[in-house]
Formats: structure tokens, sequence, C-alpha cells
């Protein structure tokens, strides 16, 4: 089926007018007088019972007693009655809402890339950023980020597996944080910390549509906690969603007459179940503490339309084409149990183990292996029979870790406050597994004989596997693993009462690619109690990710004319990257540097400004793709060393790998002002103002091959990806207020111009920036029970349609309308729900 490319060249700058709107919108909302934080805090310990919501960050420092408003480096800190009034069950759909340097890229026809999609800080990677759960990390996901979309060639953390229901307050550090957390916090750290309430049964009832009707989710959940012994508690979250599918797709002109629907583009169906724990419990000079949960997420996605006609659409079976379905299970479990305590007089201690494991089952449905329906029968004819659905096998991600973590202050006398020193050991296992599925949905007919020729229905050979998702092989299963050791040292000293200097140093040692050593300075200076500046000079890295090493798979996607090939995504070390002279994958190194102001001009006033620079080398990411060379050129192998590499696997037209490519530069400015005031009424109002502008460019191409060149490695439609896939400007302005019975929100979110041409190249495809407006109104019927309405993108903003002409006309026939594999906010336009809440 033969589907050319897209995506043309406009304007990537924004413009004036762009500029006016957002001042024009924040003077609107200040005229308006925008709503209280403060009311949040009231009305979430209320709801909570808690007291946890204290401005209290662990975040970015392990001083005691740090606030957001006095850490040497910038943090956001999230609370639960914030986050319910977002509408959303998906925390990286909430964190780009409240977060002006998060994003959350909505993806579809990207195979498991539509049930986990990335979550990213600063424009940067998914596996750039660190997560946490009550300070310790989480695992990252299974699946691999192999389709044409932004966090190409990664893999993240799924944060999705967290309900809700469970969340305290989120905390978002937006510096530099290897030397201090490990690999993975070059852009950032999110760390979810859980509730502890006990005082309580909080319940929820939620429920919503899309505008158009579609897009319908149920939702519940319920939080309780239970106190026992001597100050023991145990903290219970359930939570259940079922979401609807949406699709913005248009008529297929191209494949189809009558024309009709063939392309399912928008959020896939999802049904999503959690059970979380949180809990401790006082034993001797110390408490025992554990957490953790276990969730499970069901969705159907679809693939690409296999017209009628199509040597891979068996007419026999589908004389009309079909859309493969592809089928994903998410299992994720967590589980984590540890001893703190006091030693001395003020020191203390901490030991922990954490368990986590991601499972991603793939299924296909509505497919067929077209191999064993063309595969020659003995005694003649053909077999003509082949099953419609396949288990395609599974992705499976653990980790173990082990922490001992010291800290305290040291009254050296040098100065009046005491030297706060920290200092721990963690030894963590990372486990990386590939399933094979089941014969038919890999197998090149039955005997799995590649020198056997099949042909299809138009003489070409039959191609193997299942349509939509091919299977993993045994050929590609794997069962790896690897681990590592760290130490670190973290030293902050006051002095004066003005200055805050720190410092941090790590080492790691990996059994796969040896060892590494990060630093990084702090420093805060408050000339006044109304004014300060912060400052951090780091170094990080990020080991390769335990999947990326071991990653291989066979998958059906386009080539650059358009036309669906089978693509070879080799091991790393494997017989094809050695003989392409792909080396073996290293971390990658960053410097990371921020420079920012804390001001507080009025009582209820304050504002943070914060400039920072993150260069990174040897970014590991996903090549461009790789082609044989033209047979008629092949007078010898050594002529065509790509086609002699990829000769045992005659179905695959390109080839991919993972590779350290790309140097790139990311430089931007983070913006956070809050004006709380309460009036004569008692009416506690909040006006917020949030904005991020970043750049990431690419400084640098490499490769380590002498047959590749860097423009091969990562071509341009690669580096327009990871250059403008995700907005550069960002902008949160949001209001509330509390007031008697009444808790009211208005948020609007400007995401900034995206472009692509993965798909068109040589041709960019701009899609200008837009602006969102959320609303949410809650009513108390009495102090434990509410009743709330909202409206996601209120005003149906929309993606622009495609404009370039190889889109118009090579895309938009098959029904292909809007963004693609760069699209910050969807194609769902506006979402309304309704929410019931009560607690007992």
């Amino acid at each position: 089926m033969s589907k050319s490319n897209r995506v043309a060249r406009v304007s990537a700058v924004h413009s004036t007018i762009r500029l006016r709107r957002c001042l024009i919108a924040s003077a609107i909302l200040l005229t308006c007088n925008a709503w209280a934080l403060e009311a949040a805090d009231e009305q979430a310990k209320s709801t909570t019972g808690s007291t946890e919501l204290e401005s209290v960050t662990v975040l970015g420092s392990r001083a005691k007693g740090h606030t957001e408003a006095d850490t040497p480096a910038p943090v956001d800190v999230i609370r639960a009655d914030v986050i319910q009034s977002v509408g959303s069950f998906e925390i990286g759909r909430i964190l780009q809402t409240l977060e002006p340097s998060a994003n959350f890229s909505t993806t579809f026809l990207s195979d498991g890339q539509d049930a986990i999609r990335p979550a990213t800080l600063r424009g940067l990677g998914p596996d750039q950023v660190l997560v946490l759960i009550n300070g310790k990390r989480q695992h990252q996901q299974a699946l691999v980020n192999t389709d044409v979309a932004v966090g190409l060639g990664s893999a993240g953390t799924d944060l999705n597996v967290i309900p809700v229901s469970a969340i305290e307050r989120i905390e978002v550090l937006r510096d530099g944080a290897a030397a201090q957390y490990g690999s993975d916090a070059i852009a950032g750290v999110i760390n979810i910390v859980l509730k502890k309430q006990t005082k309580e049964t909080q319940v929820f009832f939620e429920g919503g549509k899309t505008s158009k009707g579609d897009g319908g989710v149920l939702g519940a959940g319920l939080n309780t906690g239970f106190a026992f012994g001597d100050g023991g508690y145990t903290n219970v979250t359930l939570e259940w969603h079922d979401r609807e599918a949406t699709n913005r797709a248009g008529p297929d002109y191209a494949d189809t007459n009558p024309p009709r629907k063939t392309l399912f583009l928008g959020d896939p169906a999802v049904k999503e179940a959690y059970l979380w724990l949180n809990g401790g419990l006082p034993i001797g000079p110390g408490e025992l503490y554990w957490f953790g949960g276990a969730s499970q997420r069901e969705g159907e996605g679809h693939g690409f339309f296999r017209a009628a006609g199509d040597p891979r659409a068996v007419a026999a079976v589908y004389p009309d084409g079909f859309t493969p379905q592809n089928l994903t299970t998410i299992r994720d479990r967590t589980a984590a149990v540890g001893y703190r305590g006091k030693f001395g007089n003020e020191w203390e201690y901490d030991t922990s183990l954490i368990y986590g494991r991601s499972a991603f089952n793939y299924h296909e449905g509505n497919t067929i292996n077209v191999s064993y329906w063309y595969e020659p029968k003995p005694g003649g004819g053909i077999y003509a029979e082949s099953p419609n659905y396949f288990y395609a096998g599974s992705l499976e991600n653990k980790e173990r870790t082990f922490n001992l973590d010291f800290h305290g202050p040291w009254n050296w006398g040098l100065f009046s406050s005491p030297l706060y020193l920290a200092t721990g050991f963690e030894y963590r296992r990372d486990e990386f597994r590939i399933i094979a599925g089941e014969p038919g949905s890999y197998q090149y007919g039955r005997t799995n004989n590649p020198n056997i020729p099949i042909l299809a229905s138009d003489g070409s050979l039959a191609p193997p596997g299942s349509q939509g998702y091919p299977g993993f092989s045994p050929e590609t299963a794997v069962d790896a693993g690897r681990h590592n050791e760290a130490v670190y040292l973290d030293a902050e000293q006051t002095i004066a009462d003005k200055l805050l200097i720190g410092g941090a140093a790590r080492y790691e040692k990996y059994s796969d690619f040896g060892n590494t050593t990060t630093g990084k300075l702090t420093g805060r200076y408050d000339f006044t109690d109304t004014f300060a500046i912060r400052s951090t000079l780091s170094t990080g890295f990020r080991a390769p990710g335990v999947q990326q090493e071991n990653y291989s798979q066979i998958s059906t996607t386009f080539n650059t004319e358009g036309v669906l090939v089978d693509t070879l995504i080799p091991r790393q070390q494997s017989a094809v990257t050695q003989a392409l002279g792909i080396a073996p994958l290293k971390q990658e190194e960053s410097k990371n540097a921020s420079f920012g102001v804390v001001m507080k001009p009025l009582e209820n006033l304050s504002v943070t400004l914060d400039y920072y620079r993150i260069d990174i080398k040897n970014r590991i990411v996903f090549s461009g793709l790789v082609t044989p060379e033209d047979p008629s050129a092949c007078a010898t192998a050594a002529g065509c060393p790509i086609r002699t590499a990829l000769a045992p696997y005659p179905s695959v037209g390109q080839a991919a790998f993972f590779t350290n490519a790309v140097n790139t530069s990311t430089k931007g400015i983070d913006l956070v002002a809050d004006y709380t005031f309460t009036l004569d009424n008692s009416a506690k109002l909040d006006f917020g103002v949030a904005s991020n502008y970043g750049t990431t460019r690419v400084t640098k191409r490499n490769t380590s091959s002498n047959i590749l060149s860097p423009d091969v490695i990562f071509d341009a439609t690669q580096v327009t990806l990871i250059e403008r896939g995700q907005p550069h400007l960002h902008h949160v302005l949001s209001s509330s207020v509390n007031y008697d019975k009444w808790f009211a929100s208005l948020r609007f979110n400007y995401f900034g111009s995206v472009q692509g041409q993965s798909y068109t190249p040589g041709e960019i495809q701009t899609w200008r920036g837009k602006w969102l407006t959320d609303l949410d109104l809650r009513y108390s019927i009495t102090p434990k029970m509410s009743i709330s309405i909202g409206a996601n993108n209120a005003f149906n903003v929309q993606p622009d349609r495609w404009t370039v002409p190889q889109a118009l006309t090579d895309w938009v026939p098959y029904g292909f309308t809007r963004c693609y594999e760069t699209c910050p906010f969807g194609l769902n336009g506006a979402y309304y729900y309704t929410r019931f809440d009560f607690a007992f």
C-alpha cells in the first residue's frame, strides 16, 4: 500500500501578536482577581484530614526544613486538590496542564506508545527525567519507544501506573540532579508523595465525554486509612477507570469507494485498575515503612489500514481491507520496604529495598499471517488458512534497588550553623526480557524457512507474522541484566544566614559499560527577606537503558517513499550492528547550569525567574532508517555492505538501531509568579503565572561507522523531531477562588508551535501554537461532600490541519486530518465532566 510522506514548511517563529495575547490574558486574569493557593491548602486539609500539605520538599537538598520558597534550585509543589481540579486521571496529563516545563505528547498509530505516552521535562527525553515515589527511585517501563513520535528511542517511566487519589502532592525539581539521585536525572526529578491520612475514607465518582459525544470516561476511587498499634498507619487506595476511544480521522478517499473512515486517530479505549498502599509502624528506635501497589491497564489501539488489493490483505478474508487491532495489557508492580531512625542526637539513617516490575503484553486482533495463507500445501494448492488473532509476545523490565543513607548536622565550629552532611550507598539490579509470541505471530509459513518462496496475491514474497505488530520470535527473545553500585556524598552549609552553599559528588560503577563520576555545586544568597539569587552547576549522566541495550524486533513501518515495509531493529553488538560498524552504547554525559532570582516584592506576591542550560554529549537516540543499496550497484558483497548485512532477513526493507548519535544543547527560562490575598468577605483568591521558554539544538551528529555517515545515522527528519517536536513555549495562567461553599478555578494553557517532517522528508509542517481553556466549579454540599462540573479545552480548540503539499496529496486522502507525530494536546477537542466527592 503506497502512502508517500508528508509535512510542510511554515514559520517556526512565534509572532508578536501571540506574545501580546499572553500579556493581555495575564492582565485580564489579574484584573478579574485570580484565586488563592492558600485556599487550596485549607480546602485540601479539610478534605484529607491530613497535615501532609506543609510546603516542605525533599527534592534538590537533603537538609531538613527547606520549603519550595527557599530551595537552592527551583522546585514546584503541586497539591492534591489542585491535581483534582484538572479533571484527568493521567499523571502525565496533569503535569502538562500545571507544570509549564512538562510535556505529555499525544500519540496514536504508534503501537505500544498509544498505551504509554511519553512524559518529558524541559523538552528532553522521557528517560532523561528521574521519577521517585516517596523519595525512592521508581522503575522504568518495559516498553521501548520505536515508533516516530516524541521520545523516539527511549524507555522512560510510566507515570500513569499511580492512581490520582493516592497522591498527597507532586514535587518537580527543575534542575539536573544526577550527582544527588543517580542516572536519568538530567532534565530534572519528579517525586510523587503518597497520602498518609487515616482519619477518613474518601470516595469519588467521575464521568465525562467529549463535545463530539465520544471518549466517554467513567472513574471511581477510594482512599482510606487505618491507624493501629502505637503510631502505626496504613493508607489504602483503590481506583478504576474506563475510557472509550476517540477518532478524529477523516474519510479514506484513496483506498475505499465509497469513502469511509479506515484510520483511528485519537485516544485508544482503555480500562485501568489500581491498588496502592502506604504505611509505617514505629518499631524500636525507628520506623518500619512500606509502600507500593499494583496496576493493570488494558488498551485497544490500531495500526494502519491494509487496503483491498494490497498483498497484505487476503481478499478471501478481508475483501474490503482491514485495520489491525493492537491489544495491549500492561501490568505494573511496585513494592518498597524500609527502616529509618536516629542515632546519636541528630543524625538519621534510612535503609530500604525497592522492587519494581513493568510487563507489556501484545496481542493482535483483526489480523492475519499472509504467509500462512499462501503457503504451498503438500500435494498442491495453498493452505488458505490463518488465525486472525495472535499473542505477539511480551516485554518485561524489573528493577531491584537497595539503599543505605545517613544524614545529619556536623557542628564543626567554623560557622554558627552546622554543616549538613548526607552520604549513602546504592545497589541496583536491572533485568529485561523479551518473551516470544506464539509461532503464527512471527513465522514465515509454518516451516519458518526463508528459503521456501511463498508468494502473495501480487507475486511478491508474502510477509511473515501478524499484520499490525509482528510477534517477537525466539531469535529476538532475550533475558539479560546488569547491576551497578553507587556511593555519594552531599554537603550543605548556611553562612551568616545569608549565603547557602552546597555540593554533591557521586560515583557509580556499571557491570556493562564501566564507571562514571558526577558532581554538583549549588549556591543561594538572600540579600533581604524579599530578594535572593540562586545558582547551580553540575555534571550528569544517563546510563543506557537495559531495554535499549537488548531490544530487537522486526516491525512494519513506512519507508521514505511511504510504503509499508518490514523494519529490522537489531540488538546492539549483533551481527548486523557489527557489520555496519555501530559501536556498543555508552553513557550520556551532561553539563547543567542555572541561575535564578527569587523575589517577594509584596507580602502576597512571589516571583521566581530561572535561566538554565543543559549540554548533553553522546545522546542515545534511535537512528534514521537505513536502506539497502540498489542491487544494480552491487558488483560484490563488499560494494553493498548494508544489503549484505541485511541478507539474512529477506523480508526486511530497512533497519534502525540505538546509538550515541548526537550532542545537543538545551537553553531556556522558567518564570513562576503567585499572588494570593483574602477579601473582606473571607473569599480567598490566587492568581498564578507560570511560563517556560526553551529550545533544543543538535550541535553535532556522531557516527562510529565507516559505512554510515552522520547524516544517515541521524537524518534531517530526526533533527526536526528532537529540535521542534515539543513546544518551545508553554504558558500556564491560572486563577482560583474559595468562598464559603464554593470553589472555582480558571486556567489557560498556551502550547507553542511544533514541527515535524518524519513522514514528509524535506517538507516541514508547522502546527501553530494554541490557547486552551479549562474550567472547574465545585460546590460543597456538606463539609465532607461536594459536586464538581468542569471543562477541559472548553472552547474546542484543535491543532491546525495539514498544509504541506506532500501531505495533502499522499496522507490527507487516507484520512489524516491534523497533527500526527508531534501533538502536544491531541485531537479530542472539548471534554466536559462531572465529579462527586464524599468522605466519612
